[in-house]
């Protein structure tokens, strides 16, 4: 064989197999699992573009085109732009820096949808009206600058005039712990809290109540806490009687109430008993406490206020034996 025909085979040879690694459109198509029209956009803008065409004008592309048609799939499912794709690829910028940037808008559109989330369901809860569903909406976007100077202006309110030395000034401050910041990822519960409270701490009914209670142990001085039965036997027997459903003015309930304070006490030293625990009894207060422990991440306690109430109404409904 001649060197021209050693040559012209060599010529073919190389054709041959250059034509062999080319795939068509289709064929990429099925090695890849990617729709012809989702190839043929991609490749129309640039982002992977054929590397010639067969005789008959259609793309032809390298192998390498599967490794980078791959490489697009994965970017795109992440949720890049085709624009940062095309930098990607161009090798503008690393794959590690332009997760890096959408991690971080990620996490952002993640806390928005929280706080959209925490605030329908709320909405969904308590049937808000436009200005109540604003206002919710507000409260969850706060800064934590803004949710503390919230609960700073309620306390100062509601505690001013209150000596340093009374209870009242030490409720006051355990009142403003709120924490400096919402947790990073915060949970679904602790946005409803912060909701919850925000929307708490601007009712004018509460503000008064615990006013209320602030001026009363100002008045009575260090002895302003209620001086009844020991609060864990409240909770235990009285508690128990809520749970059991015992009627407070009933011959049951009367068995209770001796287990709890002196069967001597006359009926008025039990009205002003009662009278003094009604004083710092409130549901809703005690609401603020649990919502200030869900923020904070205290451990839950059980509901001390059903048991307190039930007693008092059994210290109103006995006279004195």
């Amino acid at each position: 064989m001649s060197d021209h025909d050693r040559r012209q085979k060599s010529r073919e040879r190389n054709e041959r197999d250059e034509r062999e690694e080319l795939l068509t459109i289709g064929a990429l198509g099925r090695r890849t699992g990617l729709p012809v029209r989702t190839i043929r956009f991609w490749s129309d803008i640039g982002v992977a573009p054929p590397v010639g065409r067969s005789t008959s004008g259609y793309r032809l592309y390298d192998a390498g085109a599967v490794a980078r048609l791959e490489l697009v799939r994965t970017l795109r499912d992440l949720g890049f732009d085709l624009e940062t794709v095309r930098r990607v690829l161009a090798s503008g910028t690393t794959v590690r820096e332009v997760a890096a940037t959408h991690l971080r808008a990620l996490d952002a559109e993640i806390r928005a949808l929280r706080i959209r989330r925490a605030v329908l369901r709320w909405i969904a809860q308590h049937g808000s009206r436009t200005e109540e569903m604003r206002l919710m909406h507000e409260l969850a976007r706060m800064s934590a600058d803004q949710r503390q100077r919230i609960i700073d202006d309620f306390v100062h309110e509601v505690f001013d005039g209150v000596p340093p030395t009374s209870p009242g000034a030490g409720i006051a401050e355990a009142m403003r712990a709120l924490p400096a910041e919402l947790p990073a990822d915060p949970t679904s519960e602790q946005l409803e809290a912060w909701v919850e409270l925000g929307a708490l701490v601007r009712d004018e009914a509460f503000r008064r109540r615990v006013r209320e209670m602030a001026v009363a142990g100002t008045r009575a001085g260090p002895a302003a806490e209620p001086s009844g039965p020991d609060p864990a036997r409240v909770q235990e027997l009285a508690g128990r009687a809520v749970r059991e459903g015992t009627d407070p003015a009933s011959d049951e309930a009367r068995a209770v109430l001796d287990q709890l304070v002196s069967p001597e006490l006359s009926t008025g030293e039990r009205d002003e008993l009662a009278d003094q625990l009604a004083t710092f009894t409130d549901g809703k207060v005690e609401r603020y406490w649990q919502l200030l422990g869900v923020l904070n991440g205290w451990p839950a306690r059980a509901p001390a206020v059903p048991a307190f109430e039930w007693l008092i109404a059994a210290l109103r409904a006995r006279p004195a034996a």
